[in-house]
């Protein structure tokens, strides 16, 4: 997917990542990311603390000081049968509520998803990261009558259960972040599946938790025979944002978003993981290694990208 903008360069549209066969039960599957949309939050609101000398060398923005994010989803099938898929974006729910986000170039996540031959009924596992609403919009959606209705109505929603407390019962820095309507279909329906601690989802996906952000984070691990791929969310949302210091004043818990970035950048380094960056416009993907006291990207990870 391509817009109009001086700095956006995605050169990455490429093949499947297609497992080797030395994996039998890997055998055959396929990762993509889905660009749902993209939208403009404040410079200052995304680095915090850091001057706008520092982070615009690393992150461009308009005169406005916006800055374009992606909201990127992961599209996991396996060989087994599982379709899953991780995050779902804003949707298209309450867009005229949240226009001071600039959104654009907003895709159609079942028709994104039709064009991969997949329809919303075969998902069998919906991750979400956590529920705010650039994350969750299309876990839910309006049909014909008007009404609501889950948009994958045979999958699992996996959430964290200090997450799901934070939705129904949100702090002051949160609720404007949260819409009930994005999720309380979906645990009317049964479809919820709450987790308390790091889950094995599927042979090749674990489910860890992350805090800082916002209370009970999950990120994603994808293992392939080449090398893990970690759906890092909001722990790190941009390649600029992988030095621990550099934290989004949108984190409820600065210093615990600060230690946790280092947990999830220690294990990442040192096992060769690939970080999938959700709301990077420029870079998707990219490995990291330790640099002192701190972490730099150091290759940019080529996955797939449809939109």
């Amino acid at each position: 997917m391509y817009f109009s903008h001086p700095f956006y360069n995605l050169k990455q549209k490429y093949d499947n990542l297609l497992l080797k066969q030395n994996c039998p039960y890997l055998y055959g599957m396929k990762i993509e990311l889905i660009d749902t949309g993209f939208f403009y939050a404040d410079g200052g609101a995304m680095f915090g603390a850091i001057p706008k000398t520092a982070w615009r060398r690393r992150y461009p923005s308009d005169d406005a000081n916006g800055c374009i994010l992606a909201m990127r989803s992961l599209l996991v099938t396996t060989d087994d049968g599982r379709i899953i898929l991780i995050d779902t974006g804003a949707g298209n729910k309450h867009l005229r509520l949240l226009s001071y986000y600039r959104f654009f170039d907003l895709a159609d996540l079942p028709e994104a998803l039709a064009g991969q031959g997949i329809r919303p009924e075969q998902v069998t596992d919906v991750v979400l990261t956590h529920l705010h609403f650039d994350h969750c919009g299309y876990a839910t959606r309006y049909n014909a009558d008007g009404g609501l209705t889950v948009t994958f109505p045979n999958a699992r929603h996996w959430v964290s259960r200090s997450q799901w407390e934070n939705f129904l019962t949100p702090n002051a820095l949160e609720k404007d972040s949260y819409f009930p309507e994005n999720m309380i279909p979906v645990k009317e329906a049964g479809l919820l599946q709450l987790i308390t601690e790091d889950t094995v989802l599927s042979p090749a996906v674990d489910l860890h938790i992350y805090d800082g952000h916002t209370p009970g984070q999950i990120v994603p691990y994808i293992h392939t025979p080449e090398r893990t791929l970690v759906f890092a969310g909001d722990v790190i949302p941009l390649a600029a944002s992988i030095s621990p210091e550099w934290i989004s004043a949108y984190d409820t818990y600065p210093v615990t978003s600060y230690n946790e970035k280092i947990r999830l950048l220690e294990k990442a380094a040192n096992d060769n993981q690939a970080i999938i960056f959700c709301h990077d416009a420029y870079t998707s993907c990219a490995t990291v290694k330790k640099a002192g006291k701190s972490f730099v990207k150091i290759t940019n990870y080529e996955l797939r990208i449809t939109n």
